[in-house]
């Protein structure tokens, strides 16, 4: 399976980077902490979800602003900054109706954009998102975590990457753990993973969920 990277713009006019592969019902899937399009493709962790993906549906995924190939100088880093993403990918890719696919925070784009836009969406699957970001949920634990990214982020500091790759991939091998290591450092700057770190921890969907009408598994 190959993929092909193209590039986008979003309303506000920052450059958005996504993926397309494999043939058949298009499949979109929305930005998570973090992705890197190439990067993610060949991974010990996503590879083998993406792939599989692709081999049945028509797989497009994208780059979210501040992060990946995507833009990462950008004065809008936000959940309305994050949804805008999603929709300018789909209006870029000519799809009049998909499924969507949303994992951890980008369950929360999913649902803010089948909202929006029902008559797009076939169907949606969540997977592991939350309504309410962790800065909602315990604003205490949300800051601690993001002054240990603004000291430890992207460093070869074992203590660091031990903690915070333990809270993603708790039982990964080593290889994956290196793998997420590294992951910081292609992926975006310790400035940008505090600030998509807060938008994401100021998120509260909860108002939007009675409103979701798609099928949703």
């Amino acid at each position: 399976l190959q993929q092909e990277v193209h590039f986008c713009t979003a309303s506000d006019g920052v450059r958005i980077a996504y993926a397309l592969a494999g043939q058949g019902m298009p499949l979109v899937k929305a930005a998570n902490w973090l992705n890197h399009l190439e990067y993610d493709w060949q991974s010990p962790i996503w590879s083998h979800l993406l792939h599989a993906l692709a081999s049945e549906y028509q797989l497009i995924r994208y780059d979210e602003r501040g992060n990946g190939l995507s833009d990462w100088d950008v004065d809008d880093i936000s959940f309305e900054g994050f949804v805008r993403d999603l929709e300018s990918v789909i209006e870029a890719t000519g799809l009049k109706r998909f499924a969507l696919l949303g994992i951890s925070q980008g369950c929360a784009f999913s649902v803010a954009y089948a909202v929006r836009h029902p008559e797009r969406v076939s169907h949606m699957i969540l997977y592991g998102g939350f309504a309410r970001g962790r800065r909602k949920r315990d604003a205490g634990q949300a800051e601690t975590l993001m002054a240990l990214v603004r000291q430890g982020w992207g460093r070869e500091n074992p203590a660091f990457r031990q903690f915070f790759t333990s809270l993603f991939v708790p039982e990964g091998t080593a290889e994956q753990m290196q793998w997420f290591n590294d992951l910081q450092r292609i992926t975006t700057s310790p400035e940008n993973a505090v600030r998509i770190m807060a938008a994401t921890g100021d998120i509260d969907i909860s108002d939007l969920l009675p409103r979701v009408h798609v099928p949703t598994l």
